[in-house]
């Protein structure tokens, strides 16, 4: 019954619409501040994050197989990490706050708060993740007022025809 309602009542779909402003704000502001700020450079927070992970109560590793990826994966690329972070946060925060391709933006900063969750930051990422959740529960309904009302549509026309043209060549 709730998901029907944040799915297709209108009034959710003006309380989603605060809900994505505020939290596209911080996503927005968090990446714009990395941008401008000089020199972004995440390779200090990724060693933190392998030498220093997360512990469950009988003090083994709690998410090995992420402090695999960060040591194997992301520390060694941290110039592509010192990209995509601050784009990706700015790039988040602008498709929230624009409504466009919203749960797609809320896919991607759900991904990148439980990265930051799995490196042992709590800051206001628990928060985060519970909006995001419930921006990427309510679908179409989260951007509908918003420029996914006119995205969303030419996507489907879009692909529609697409589609089509596939069947006629393989036919």
């Amino acid at each position: 019954m709730f998901n029907k309602f944040l799915r297709e009542n209108k009034i959710a779909s003006y309380i989603l619409t605060v809900i994505r402003l505020y939290l596209g704000y911080e996503f927005m502001m968090a990446g714009f501040e990395k941008i401008s700020g000089g020199k972004f450079d995440a390779s200090g927070f990724l060693a933190g994050a392998i030498h220093n992970p997360v512990l469950s109560p009988a003090k083994a590793v709690e998410y090995p197989g992420y402090v695999s990826f960060l040591q194997h994966f992301a520390l060694p690329n941290a110039h592509l990490f010192n990209v995509l972070v601050p784009y990706g946060e700015f790039l988040v925060g602008l498709g929230l706050i624009l409504g466009c391709l919203t749960t797609a933006a809320a896919f991607f900063g759900l991904v990148m708060n439980f990265s930051y969750v799995m490196a042992g930051v709590v800051s206001s990422n628990p928060l985060d993740i519970l909006l995001g959740v419930i921006i990427l529960a309510a679908g179409f309904n989260a951007g509908r007022i918003g420029l996914d009302r006119w995205v969303i549509p030419f996507i489907h026309k879009f692909g529609a025809k697409e589609e089509v043209k596939s069947i006629k060549h393989s036919a």
